[in-house]
């Protein structure tokens, strides 16, 4: 009775896991054209800051 329990209880757990896992590998785990976008973003501002404050 213990192995069937044990068994009904880990193949719920490995199916949620499956499913977790799948989400997982379709999301962008490293999303670099954000990131690049952001720096890119903060460099022209800092650099339009600095030029207003010149003149």
């Amino acid at each position: 009775m213990e192995e069937r329990i044990m068994k009904s209880a880990a193949s719920h757990s490995d199916e949620s896991y499956q499913k977790a896992n799948q989400y997982l590998d379709r999301l962008n785990h490293a999303p670099y054209l954000t990131i690049f976008a952001w720096i890119l973003g903060m460099l022209c501002l800092f650099t339009f800051i600095i030029l207003i404050g010149v003149f």
